[in-house]
């Protein structure tokens, strides 16, 4: 059983900058219906004008991952980490105990389009990290490549978190199933594009809350179709 999401009915903070849409209350987006889904908290879909950029700010105890779609982002933290973040690019940055970091467009005049994903960690108080791994289209076409994961397995960052976060490809009529095992939930959400989600058709910012197992069939129903896909431990 699936329960839907669409990308309208999301909050919304435009600051001129910034066009972000929040699938889960975030910032001055208060909604207690939509606070998360399991351990998944933020799922922000930004995008940041030439230039603009989000100054140095605090973070604790969160997973925070970063997926480009289009343009690069510049990002530096308090750990001495810099780095261009591009299409293809999957970071993640554990808050931990505190980390201080910024977000910058990198190209002074093209837009910059991005997923900003929070994840709650296994523990509080963790030590503060960072990692940046590129996966590129081939990798993920046609099959769900594994991106981040609780072990770091099959190449993918580390998530301090028992989540599997898949992207995929599929291409259009390009279909894919995925099993859900007891003790789990997962999260679908269309990156850009249109896919059908267990015969629902969804467009690009739209998402699925998958409440119990069983299997899930994505089917692209454009040739642009990027879909992720979180499998959680409850």
């Amino acid at each position: 059983m699936l329960t839907l999401r669409r990308a309208e009915e999301r909050g919304r903070a435009n600051f001129g900058w910034l066009d972000s849409r929040h699938t889960f209350s975030f910032g001055h987006y208060h909604d207690p219906k939509h606070m998360g889904f399991g351990p998944l908290r933020v799922i922000n879909d930004d995008r940041v004008a030439g230039g603009g950029g989000f100054p140095t700010h605090p973070h604790a105890d969160m997973e925070i991952v970063s997926y480009v779609l289009d343009g690069a982002l510049e990002h530096v933290d308090s750990l001495g980490t810099g780095s261009v973040i591009r299409p293809g690019d999957v970071q993640r940055m554990s808050a931990g105990t505190g980390i201080r970091h910024s977000e910058f467009n990198a190209s002074a005049d093209e837009p910059v389009h991005f997923l900003q994903i929070w994840i709650i960690p296994e523990s509080r108080g963790l030590e503060p990290s960072y990692e940046q791994k590129n996966f590129s289209d081939d990798d993920k076409r046609g099959v769900l490549k594994l991106v981040g994961s609780g072990d770091g397995r099959e190449g993918s960052v580390i998530i301090h978190r028992d989540v599997d976060l898949y992207a995929t490809l599929p291409g259009k009529g390009g279909r894919i199933t995925h099993e859900i095992a007891r003790g789990r939930i997962g999260w679908v959400h269309i990156a850009r594009g249109s896919a059908s989600v267990n015969g629902e058709d969804l467009k690009a910012g739209d998402g699925a809350a998958i409440g119990q197992p069983g299997k899930i069939e994505l089917t692209g129903t454009s040739d642009e179709a990027e879909i992720l896909l979180f499998d959680m431990a409850i």
